[in-house]
């Protein structure tokens, strides 16, 4: 087995990995783990394109290009984290990919403002990322664990609704509920949940990728999957610059920036789980790195009608789960992105998905990224009084923007845009109070100074 002495094998010095970060794997070794990677972040990368692609009537038709530059997107941001343009890169096997915290603000402010308002607003706060990163070491307290933990949950509760939507037959659609909709987002689901715990290696790790594909394939003979526009597309196109215009409008770019702060606490924990993988912490370098490249990243794609990009933590958990920490296995995989986005028939097979398909994988996902949230709470955060009370206070405003924002309606409507965002809310809840709430003893310290009190009295 191959090892990285730099970076620690057998129990004596951290975990053991099979390549190290900078060891390259024989060529056709390397290119079927690179596939892996794109199997496992594949359905997370597109469905945020095509559920506001479905949810924006000005973006009718446009779902193929959409996941095009998607896919384009992330290819060249992955490949750009494994091997950095100056600044621009953590050198870490990073995958990229559309983020889906951002998935609400987009269809709120397009419905408000238009779509130039959307990629304005993703452009100022992708810009705002990289500022972050340039300063990260003044800013980096302001992001523990807490408040990373409580915006990975908040991001898995607010998009439930929307899973579940989707695997209904679509919000607003006819035959939203009918029984062969929720059959066919319940075989992916079953499909994906077997797969996943009754499994091990390739079929676990691609257990999504796998559920949707057999929906998909059990969709076409219940004639719910519609291949024409597959025959119309080319087999070759680049992206568009400016294809829906860029406008600013305040109000969208403050809803995005802050959203932007949320993905950047996502960024530092993936990067940090990415080097624990081969026993040692991320260095500050590492973090800048990967927090400039998902800015200025994000800031491109915004230029060709791509929505901001993250890192992607499904394929932090392939790393640890596979022992193969090779950037240069990652930039495989950005490379099979990139192709993948310049040839615009597999776009067309992707939006051709139905519905019920994509909600039966989408629903599940963001469950786990909520239980991700959990973790991160669990593992890394003291339970005292006070850290309860921030977890409490930020996940309950979140929820109940989230589900009661008529109680919003008298507000102006930038601030309703801003706050009707139960991500928004709750995160900035947790900020604050992360901020002004004195710490305290964790709830066993307490218990103990209490039972020593007891036995003096």
């Amino acid at each position: 087995m191959a090892t990285d002495s730099s970076e620690g094998s057998g129990p004596s010095s951290g975990p053991r990995i099979a390549y190290g970060i900078e060891e390259q794997p024989p060529l056709p070794k390397a290119t079927l783990l690179g596939v892996q990677h794109v199997l496992a972040m594949f359905l997370g990368n597109v469905a945020p394109a095509i559920i506001i692609a479905g949810a924006l009537g000005a973006l009718s038709g446009q779902t193929a290009y959409l996941v095009q530059v998607a896919l384009v997107v992330a290819g060249a941001a992955t490949i750009v984290q494994a091997y950095p343009i100056g600044p621009v890169g953590a050198r870490l096997p990073i995958v990229m990919g559309t983020s889906f915290p951002f998935v609400g603000a987009i269809i709120g402010i397009g419905n408000t403002y238009g779509l130039a308002a959307v990629f304005g607003a993703c452009l100022v706060g992708a810009l705002v990322e990289s500022t972050i990163g340039f300063s990260f070491g003044r800013v980096k307290q302001f992001f523990p664990p807490l408040v990373n933990g409580i915006v990975v949950m908040l991001i898995g509760l607010t998009l439930i609704p929307v899973g579940m939507d989707y695997l209904a037959g679509g919000a607003g659609a006819a035959d939203y509920g009918a029984i062969e909709n929720l059959a066919l987002g319940g075989l992916v689901l079953a499909v994906t949940l077997a797969l996943n715990q009754l499994f091990d290696g390739f079929l676990r790790i691609a257990s999504v990728f796998v559920g949707i594909v057999a929906g998909y394939l059990a969709a076409i003979p219940l004639g719910m999957v519609d291949f024409s526009a597959v025959q119309s597309a080319g087999w070759l196109a680049l992206p568009e610059l400016l294809p829906y215009g860029v406008a600013f409008e305040p109000g969208a770019i403050v809803t995005v920036t802050f959203l932007y702060v949320t993905t950047a606490m996502e960024t530092i924990g993936d990067i940090s789980g990415t080097t624990s993988a081969v026993g040692r912490d991320a260095t500050e370098d590492e973090l800048k790195g990967g927090l400039i490249a998902d800015g200025v990243m994000s800031a491109v794609g915004s230029l060709v009608g791509a929505f901001p990009n993250t890192s992607f933590s499904q394929n932090v958990g392939l790393v640890n789960l596979t022992g193969v920490a090779s950037r240069h296995v990652v930039a495989i995989g950005g490379a099979f992105l990139l192709v993948l986005g310049f040839v615009p028939k597999v776009g067309a097979v992707v939006s051709a998905m139905p519905a019920p398909v994509l909600g039966g994988g989408a629903l599940l996902v963001f469950s786990m990224i909520f239980s991700s949230g959990v973790r991160i709470i669990y593992d890394d955060v003291a339970l005292t009084h006070r850290n309860m009370t921030i977890v409490a206070t930020s996940i309950g405003l979140g929820l109940a923007v989230k589900l009661r924002p008529e109680a919003l309606a008298q507000l102006p409507q930038d601030a309703q845009l801003f706050f009707g965002s139960g991500l928004i809310t709750g995160g900035f809840a947790a900020l604050i109070l992360n901020v002004v709430l004195p710490e305290d003893a964790p709830l066993s310290d307490r218990t103990a100074a209490d039972t020593t009190v007891s036995a003096d009295d």
